[in-house]
C-alpha cells in the first residue's frame, strides 16, 4: 500500500499544482479527469511501440553504444511517449470550447503526462522498490510534467494563433521529443563501456539532471507567461 501511494502521489501533486495555478477560468473536472485517464491509455500504444522497435534496434545494433543510445533515446523514446501525449492533448482538448486561453494547453498537458508518468511509475517503484519510488518522485515524474508544460505551452499557443497553428503545434511536440530524449540519452549512456572510460556514471546523471533542470526552468517561465496572459485577457472582459 505505502509503495502504492508512493508511486501515485507525484503526478497527483503535480496535477493539483497546475490545477491551483489556473486561477481565472479553470477547466470542468471531467475534461481534466478524462485527460488523466487518456495519459494512462497511452502508455499501451508507446510501450508496444517501443517494445517492437527496441527489438529491431538490437537486432541491428546489438552492442549498447552511443548509435543504440541515441536511436533508443530520441526516435524510440521520445518520439513515441510524446507523440501519444501529443495525440490526446490535439484530438481531445484542442478541440473543446473550454480551451479558451493558451493557459489551458499547458493544464491540459499536464494533466495527460501525469496520467502517462503515473501508471509507468507505479510499474517501476513496485519492480524496484522505495529507493526508486523517492528517486523518481524528484526527478522522473516532474521531467515528464516539465516536457508535457512545454508542449501545452505551444499548443496554448497554436490555438489563438491560427496563421501559425502548425508551427506551434510542430514546436510543442518537438521539444518535448528533444528534452525527453536527451534526458534519457544521458541516462542511457551508462551502459556504454566506451563512453564511461571518459566520463564517469555520474557525471552522465549529472548531465541528465541539468537538462532536466533547464527544462524546468522554461517550464517555469511558460507557466508565468501564459498566467500573466490570462491575467490580462480577463481583466480586459
Amino acid at each position: 500500500m505505502w509503495l502504492l501511494a508512493l508511486a501515485i502521489a507525484p503526478g497527483i501533486a503535480i496535477s493539483l499544482y497546475i490545477y491551483v495555478k489556473d486561477q481565472y477560468n479553470r477547466e470542468p473536472n471531467l475534461n481534466l479527469a478524462l485527460s488523466f485517464m487518456f495519459g494512462i491509455l497511452c502508455t499501451m500504444p508507446a510501450g508496444l511501440t517501443q517494445m517492437l522497435l527496441t527489438v529491431s534496434l538490437d537486432a541491428v545494433i546489438p552492442q549498447k553504444n552511443i548509435v543504440h543510445s541515441l536511436i533508443l533515446a530520441y526516435p524510440i523514446v521520445g518520439l513515441s511517449e510524446e507523440f501519444c501525449k501529443f495525440f490526446v492533448l490535439r484530438y481531445y482538448a484542442f478541440p473543446k470550447k473550454t480551451f479558451d486561453e493558451p493557459f489551458d494547453g499547458i493544464v491540459y498537458g499536464v494533466f495527460i503526462s501525469m496520467g502517462f508518468a503515473t501508471l509507468e511509475n507505479i510499474g517501476y517503484v513496485f519492480q524496484n522498490g522505495i529507493g526508486t519510488a523517492l528517486v523518481r518522485m524528484f526527478l522522473s515524474v516532474p521531467a515528464h510534467a516539465s516536457f508535457g508544460i512545454l508542449m501545452g505551452y505551444f499548443v496554448g499557443m497554436a490555438k489563438f494563433n491560427y496563421e501559425r497553428r502548425s508551427e506551434y503545434l510542430w514546436k510543442g511536440l518537438l521539444i518535448a521529443i528533444f528534452f525527453h530524449g536527451t534526458f534519457d540519452f544521458l541516462l542511457f549512456l551508462q551502459e556504454d563501456a566506451i563512453v564511461t572510460q571518459f566520463a564517469s556514471k555520474g557525471l552522465l546523471v549529472a548531465g541528465a539532471i541539468a537538462s532536466f533542470l533547464l527544462a524546468t526552468r522554461l517550464a517555469r517561465k511558460a507557466i508565468r507567461e501564459h498566467n500573466d496572459l490570462s491575467r490580462e485577457t480577463n481583466q480586459r472582459l
